[in-house]
């Protein structure tokens, strides 16, 4: 039973981590779950999970930009923007009230990732075009 469980948990996660936005009740515009979206230096950033990273020095101030989910936060809200050590800041931030505790945001180009990011992926195949 374990690992059956164990399947369904990694699976659930999995579907959970490639859909961006669903629809969660009702079919309403506010029903719909939000991707993260930041702003940073007129560039948009979109969240990267199980990237191997190190945030260095604060740059500034980000933007996380609001969506309307029904959840309550209807409205943009700023945060502190770091450098992820080894990446040039055009391509990747870590964002968060402390560098201690970020969130590692990559810019999305043209829908796929930085070839500089996929290389930090643990066990994920990014496309050939930016590998």
């Amino acid at each position: 039973m374990r690992t059956s469980m164990a399947t369904l948990v990694a699976l659930t996660a999995v579907v959970m981590g490639v859909v961006g936005c669903t629809q969660t009740s009702g079919g309403g515009q506010a029903d719909a779950a939000c991707a993260v979206v930041i702003e940073y230096e007129n560039r948009r950033y979109g969240d990267v999970a199980n990237v191997d990273f190190t945030p260095g020095d604060r740059l500034g101030t980000a933007t996380h930009k609001s969506c309307d989910d029904g959840h309550g936060m209807p409205e943009d809200w700023t945060t502190g923007a770091y450098e992820v050590e080894g990446l040039d800041p055009e391509v990747a931030i870590a964002v968060g009230d402390t560098p201690d505790d970020v969130l590692f945001v990559a810019v999305d180009a043209h829908g796929e990732l930085p070839a500089e990011v996929c290389e930090r992926l643990p066990s994920q195949t990014c496309p050939s075009s930016t590998a």
